[in-house]
């Protein structure tokens, strides 16, 4: 077991002072990992907990979970223990159960991090199960990023210190500490995808390559490299991320898949929508920034909204329905959901240039009302011309996604400021000025 000491080490896993929870099912993996880092503690300079998730798949998953609270009240280790509707979760989302389980699960370990309560969320994975994945990874269609397998350290928070040990070791280790453990029967049922490779692939394979778990983690670890080397050529200015959502420029589209796929992982890693994207819908993407209209919408797993926009393609899991909420014109500062803040200023001293939007006092109707768009309503451009409101908002290339979030000042069916775009020809400052609405706009 003296490899996962030195892997903590070599990748620099923990740090001192680290709050560590280690993912325990109460199975024989985790209890090995728990009870390996609560004995080297001292040495590792880290305190140790424990965090165990009930998904209510099993009858007797409660069982299962009272076992790890007593073994941790036993043996003074702190636990934090919580149950979950895994199969509920799954059927909302549309997911599988496996795919299901696991939002669950990373969803308590992740609400751990932001109350503060730990720093590190350890994970008992081994050798064996990073075969597994790799093949599991490449029966789904990955590319040479999932045939890479699990990472080692991830986001600086999650950390498999077996990852390089094998299932034997772990075995060894539980029977000469005499360390406790249950046996999860869900293991034995090869419907699971992963327990199908484990049950029935894996054996066959080992029966005539002996060595097959560490030749398939080696050729993972070849592709993590060359996936690293790829990664590096990827341009910083491609992406923009702002908000919780991600948009790259039309134009990256027409580089290899190879650069492109990696592209789009990378946009939507950033606003967390990275989960259950297979190849399949890479190219869907690729597909819809080369050859689909503007404005074109492809729904994906999870809640994920990919649109082609003008000049980028657009990655958000914002569905946000149009808005008939209307907000009075007044002096002073007016916050708006789903768009920014509004603050208008009455003053009679000004230059063009000092805020968002001047315009004319005296030429604003008093029953002007800030809402959001309509049928029917007509915008007269700055220098002269009057459109449809939305005809207008096509020619200044606003998303569609946006138009219907962007707050208008109107009275009537005429509109005399698009909020953070322009403003009416009619309402314009000029030499007879002399009391302005100096508005400015900042969009969150």
């Amino acid at each position: 077991m003296e490899n996962i000491l030195k892997n903590i080490k070599k990748r620099q896993m923990l740090r001192y002072g680290d709050r560590v929870a280690v993912a325990c099912s109460g199975g024989k993996d985790s209890m090995c990992l728990l009870n390996f880092l609560w004995t080297h503690r001292d040495e590792l300079g880290i305190t140790v907990c424990a965090v165990n998730v009930d998904h209510g798949i099993r009858e007797n998953s409660a069982n299962d979970s009272e076992f790890v609270i007593n073994y941790c009240q036993k043996n003074g280790i702190k636990v934090y223990s919580f149950k979950v509707n895994a199969k509920q979760f799954a059927e909302d989302k549309k997911l599988t159960l496996e795919q299901g389980a696991r939002e669950c699960r990373y969803r308590v370990f992740k609400s751990l991090i932001n109350k503060n309560l730990v720093d590190k969320i350890a994970l008992a994975h081994h050798l064996q199960d990073q075969a597994e994945t790799i093949l599991l990874n490449i029966f789904r269609g990955t590319g040479i990023g999932g045939a890479s397998g699990m990472d080692y350290v991830r986001d600086d928070i999650y950390i498999r210190p077996m990852l390089d040990t094998s299932k034997a070791s772990i075995s060894a280790y539980i029977e000469s500490n005499d360390i406790p453990y249950v046996e999860d029967e869900t293991n034995d049922n090869s419907e699971y995808n992963r327990n199908y490779i484990r049950n029935q692939i894996m054996p066959l394979i080992r029966n005539r390559w002996q060595n097959a778990d560490s030749a398939i983690v080696s050729f993972g670890a070849n592709c993590r490299e060359d996936d690293s080397y790829i990664e590096s050529t990827i341009s910083s200015d491609a992406l923009l991320v702002e908000d919780g959502i991600a948009r790259v420029y039309i134009n990256y589209f027409i580089n290899p898949a190879s650069y492109t796929y990696r592209l789009i992982l990378r946009a939507l890693k950033a606003i967390n929508m990275n989960t259950n994207i297979e190849k399949k819908h890479l190219k869907m993407i690729c597909n819809m920034a080369l050859e689909s209209e503007n404005g074109t919408k492809i729904s994906l797993p999870n809640g994920l909204t990919v649109i082609k926009e003008y000049n980028f393609v657009t990655f958000t899991n914002r569905n946000i329905k149009p808005s008939n909420k209307t907000y009075p014109f007044t002096k002073g500062k007016l916050d708006i959901s789903n768009f920014g803040l509004i603050e208008t200023n009455i003053v009679k001293k000004f230059k063009v240039g000092d805020f968002t939007h001047l315009i004319d006092a005296t030429k604003l109707p008093k029953d002007a009302i800030w809402r959001f768009r309509k049928d029917g309503d007509v915008f007269e451009k700055f220098g002269g011309g009057t459109n449809s409101l939305s005809d207008y908002l096509i020619d200044k290339k606003i998303p569609l996604r946006l138009r219907n979030l962007t707050p208008v000042l109107a009275s009537g069916s005429e509109i005399y400021i698009i909020a953070g775009v322009e403003i009416s020809d009619k309402v314009k400052v000029d030499k007879s000025t002399k009391t302005a609405y100096g508005i400015n706009v900042v969009r969150f």
